[in-house]
Formats: structure tokens, C-alpha cells, sequence
């Protein structure tokens, strides 16, 4: 059975409030990551500070307005494992990806290769919950996924 929509949603919930925000993604350098996600990625710069001995800055996606990536640099953070095959990176436990909904996979694809960025995962299609997917990674082994809806 193909995944098609979203069980009802349920405002009597305490946390009926509760929606996406962002996520946060640790690297060493602030700056050099913030400048590959918007050279590679096109991603907006929102705004920046810090906390203590860290740097940190929300970015967004070119036209999403309602998640943010934050980035956190500065410090020594031990350094994430690059993942170069999908099924190993599954073996690990904790965060896995950050996914990106796309009109289409392949093209976007085709452009990350052509700016240079580490493809993890061709594209594939995974008839379970109707969608093309594909995975690559930042410059620390961030794990980012492309998904588009197969119609």
C-alpha cells in the first residue's frame, strides 16, 4: 500500500501547537559551512549569534519559509564519520538525514553533481510511500536526502 496522505490531525492534543522548526547541524567551522550550503545548496542566509565559545546561524532553503537549518560551529566536535554507501549508514544509531522535498529528483541531482557534491545514493524509487529518492552529503558526513512524489 503506497503512502498517499497523512492521518487526521488531532488539535485536542496538548501539543497540537507542536510543528517544524529546524533542525541543527554541528560542524567545526561556521563560516565554511554556511558558505557551502549557500554555494552548493543556494540556501539564504537568516540570521546569526552566538552561545558561549560557539558561532551559530539559521539558514534557509531558496524559497522555504517555514524550516530553518541551523548551523552550530566553533569548538573541537568530534569529527561525524563520512558515509559513502546508504546501507552502511544505516547501521548507525541516532540522527540519520535531513530530507528536501524536490519536483524532481533527478535534476537535482544532476546539479548537486555538477557543483561538485558527494552523492551518497543514486536516484531510486520506493513504491512503499510513492516517492524517488536520492542521498548525498555535505563536507562533514551530514546525510541530506532529495524525496519527490511519484504521481
Amino acid at each position: 500500500m503506497a503512502f498517499t496522505q497523512l492521518p487526521r490531525t488531532n488539535h485536542s492534543s496538548p501539543f497540537a501547537s507542536m510543528k517544524g522548526n529546524h533542525v541543527a547541524i554541528r560542524v567545526p567551522d561556521l563560516n565554511e559551512a554556511r558558505r557551502w550550503y549557500v554555494d552548493k545548496l543556494d540556501f539564504r542566509p537568516v540570521h546569526e549569534w552566538t552561545f558561549g565559545d560557539l558561532q551559530l546561524a539559521y539558514i534557509a532553503a531558496p524559497t522555504d519559509e517555514g524550516f530553518l537549518v541551523e548551523l552550530i560551529g566553533g569548538g573541537s566536535p568530534t569529527p561525524e564519520r563520512p558515509y559513502t554507501d546508504l546501507g552502511e549508514s544505516l547501521q548507525a544509531a541516532g540522527f540519520h538525514h535531513l530530507c528536501f522535498m524536490v519536483e524532481s529528483v533527478d535534476e537535482t541531482l544532476a546539479e548537486l553533481e555538477r557543483r561538485g557534491v558527494t552523492i551518497v545514493k543514486e536516484a531510486f524509487e520506493l513504491p512503499e510511500i510513492s516517492r524517488r529518492l536520492a542521498f548525498f552529503s555535505d563536507p562533514w558526513g551530514n546525510l541530506l536526502e532529495l524525496a519527490e512524489v511519484l504521481r
